[in-house]
C-alpha cells in the first residue's frame, strides 16, 4: 500500500528525534555507541532467553511527577520519556501553541500486565487458596486503576498528552511491526496533504517481560542460549527482544521554516505490504515490489533494516538484499534487539541521524554481510519486516 502524491504535496521534514535504549539515551550517546560497535545484552537474567535491557534512565528528567510515573508500566515510561526527548530535539518542548495542535500517531502493543498480581493469583489457586469470589476480589483490590487485566494500548498517547501537553488529534495503531509502518505512512500522508502541520510519531517496547517471552516461545520466536548477530542465526533462529523508545517530530517544510527549525532529514515516501507468507519466497517478492514503489533507481546506497533473525523471514529478506549488492546494510536487531512496534521508527530515527551526521554508522557484523561505507549518505532506505507478517519500506533523504 502507498499513498499517491499529489502535485502540491508538502515536503515533510524530520525535525526532532528521541531515542532511549540499551545503549543509553539521546542522540550523542547513541551515535558514540554505534560508532564504538557497542552491544549491550543480558543472557543471564531471563536465561535461556536473551534481551537487550534498557540502560539506566532517570525518568524524572522527562516525567517529573512521581504520580505519573507510578501509574505507568515500563513501556509507557519508556515511550513518554522518548517522546519528551524528541520534543526537546525539535525545540517545541513547552511550546503550548504548537503542542496544542500537534498530532500524535503511536504504534503500541497490547499493553503490559501486572506480573506480580498474575503470579499471586496463579500461586494461590495452585495451593488451593482460591475461595469463591477470590479472583474478582484480587482483581478489584490489587490492580491499579490504569490496569484492566492489561494496560490499554492508547494509554501511551494519553500519557504523552498529560505529561508533555501534546493535544492535537491522536491515533494508536496495533499490530506489532506493521503498526509502526502504518504510523509513519499515515503521518506522512496527512502532512503532505496539508491535513496536519506537525506530528509526533513513534512507539515504545519493553523487552524485559516474562509474559512476552512465554507468548513468543509458543511460536518459537525467541533467541536462546547464545547471542549472535541477526545475520548469523540460521542455525539458532530467533529474536532477542529489546527495550527501546523511539519518537520523531515530523512537520511540513513551511511550518518548520516559519519557526526557524533545522531538519535532520526529510521523509520522502513510506510504502507497506502484507505478503502471503505461507508461500516460500513471498517476503522476497514483497520487498522487491515495495522497492519499485519506493522509487529507488540508484545501484548503490545505504539501507537500515529491522531484520529480526527469525527464520525463514530473515533468509528471504537477505535474498532480497543480495539483489541490491551496492547497498550498505545495517541491521538494528543486532545492536538494539527486536523491538516490534518500535522497529520502524527506530530505523527512521537512525537514518535521519546518520544523514545529519554525514556518515552511516559502521557495521557490527562478523559474517561480513554488512560492509563499510565511507561516502556521506544523502539517501537511506529503511526496511521493516515483521517476524510473522507485514512488510514496509521508507526513503529518508537529505534536505536540499
Amino acid at each position: 500500500m502507498t499513498e499517491p502524491k499529489s502535485p502540491g504535496a508538502k515536503e515533510v521534514w524530520i525535525t526532532g528525534i528521541g531515542i532511549v535504549s540499551s545503549l543509553g539515551e539521546g542522540l550523542d550517546a547513541h551515535w558514540d555507541a554505534l560508532n564504538a560497535r557497542r552491544i549491550n545484552f543480558d543472557d543471564k537474567r531471563f536465561a535461556p532467553y536473551i534481551v537487550h535491557p534498557l540502560a539506566p534512565v532517570v525518568f524524572d528528567a522527562q516525567i517529573p511527577k512521581k504520580g505519573d510515573q507510578r501509574q505507568m508500566e515500563a513501556w509507557q515510561r519508556i515511550g513518554t520519556y522518548a517522546a519528551g526527548l524528541a520534543l526537546d530535539s525539535a525545540g517545541v518542548k513547552g511550546n503550548q501553541e504548537i503542542l496544542s495542535r500537534m498530532d500524535m500517531v503511536i504504534a503500541a502493543g497490547g499493553g503490559e500486565r501486572d506480573i506480580a498480581v498474575d503470579m499471586a493469583i496463579l500461586n494461590a489457586d495452585a495451593q488451593g487458596n482460591s475461595s469463591p469470589g477470590f479472583l474478582n476480589e484480587r482483581l478489584m483490590n490489587d490492580l491499579r486503576p490504569t490496569l484492566f487485566l492489561a494496560q490499554l494500548s492508547n494509554l501511551l498517547a494519553g500519557n504523552i498528552a498529560i505529561v508533555h501537553g501534546v493535544c492535537g488529534t491522536s491515533r494508536t495503531f496495533m499490530g506489532e511491526e506493521a503498526a509502526s509502518i502504518d504510523a509513519a505512512r499515515i503521518a506522512l500522508a496527512r502532512i503532505e496533504a496539508g491535513q496536519s502541520d506537525i506530528a509526533l510519531i513513534g512507539g515504545a517496547h519493553n523487552g524485559e517481560r516474562p509474559d512476552l517471552m512465554i507468548l513468543y516461545e509458543f511460536g518459537d520466536f525467541n533467541l536462546t542460549d547464545k547471542f549472535s548477530g541477526v545475520w548469523a542465526r540460521e542455525n539458532n533462529s530467533g529474536f532477542a527482544m529489546g527495550s527501546v523508545g523511539a519518537f520523531l517530530v515530523m512537520e511540513s517544510r513551511e511550518h518548520a521554516e516559519a519557526r526557524g527549525a533545522k531538519p535532520y532529514a526529510k521523509l520522502t515516501r513510506v510504502v507497506a505490504d502484507l505478503a502471503q507468507r505461507k508461500q516460500p519466497g513471498a517476503v522476497t517478492k514483497s520487498l522487491e515490489a515495495l522497492w519499485t514503489k519506493l522509487g529507488v533507481t540508484a545501484d548503490s546506497g545505504n539501507l537500515i533494516t529491522g531484520a529480526t533473525g527469525v527464520e525463514p523471514v530473515t533468509a528471504e529478506e537477505r535474498a532480497f538484499l543480495r539483489q541490491h549488492p551496492g547497498f550498505a546494510v545495517r541491521a538494528t536487531g543486532t545492536t538494539f534487539g527486536h523491538t516490534l512496534e518500535t522497529q520502524f521508527p527506530l530505523g527512521l530515527a537512525l537514518a535521519a541521524l546518520s544523514i545529519s551526521r554525514g556518515a552511516l554508522f559502521p557495521p557490527n557484523d562478523p559474517t561480513g554481510f554488512e560492509v563499510e561505507k565511507s561516502e556521506p549518505p544523502t539517501q537511506i532506505v529503511v526496511v521493516g519486516a515483521g517476524h510473522w507478517q507485514g512488510e514496509g519500506m521508507a526513503l529518508v533523504e537529505a534536505v536540499k
